[in-house]
């Protein structure tokens, strides 16, 4: 072994502290996108039940309608609209920085900063229409 990687090897940390890393807000933005990705894909099943019990019958369009009634059925449904509005808006950041725009670090930190504050708002828009 040369003595290079040997000082390397004695270099590296023995293990990571997480609660000490400090992720910049373009990671935390980029992480979320992707979270908010997988809530999108579970709540698509969510919606496409919903709206097939509705179109069944008028009997269970008026079921579905009277759950709505529910505060754990708000919750979700405000769940999922704030999800699919963060992923929008960090999606269309991300595609203004696919030409070119918002790559430098402070830019960058700026504009993801900016769709956090966005997407702030239209939660609190979506939690206003759904209750």
């Amino acid at each position: 072994m040369e003595q290079s990687e040997q000082n390397v090897k004695k270099q590296r940390p023995v293990h990571l502290d997480l609660q000490t890393i400090r992720f910049p807000a373009t990671a935390i933005a980029s992480i979320l996108h992707r979270v908010s990705g997988v809530i999108m894909l579970f709540a698509v099943g969510i919606l496409i039940w919903l709206l097939s019990e509705s179109l069944a019958s008028a009997e269970s369009f008026a079921g579905i309608q009277s759950l709505f009634d529910t505060f754990i059925v708000k919750f979700v449904v405000w769940g999922i609209l704030t999800a699919l509005g963060y992923h929008l808006i960090v999606g269309l950041r991300h595609l203004i920085m696919d030409t070119g725009r918002w790559e430098e670090l402070e830019s960058g930190n700026a504009s993801a900063k900016a769709a956090f504050v966005i997407a702030a708002a239209w939660s609190i828009i979506a939690g206003i229409w759904v209750w």
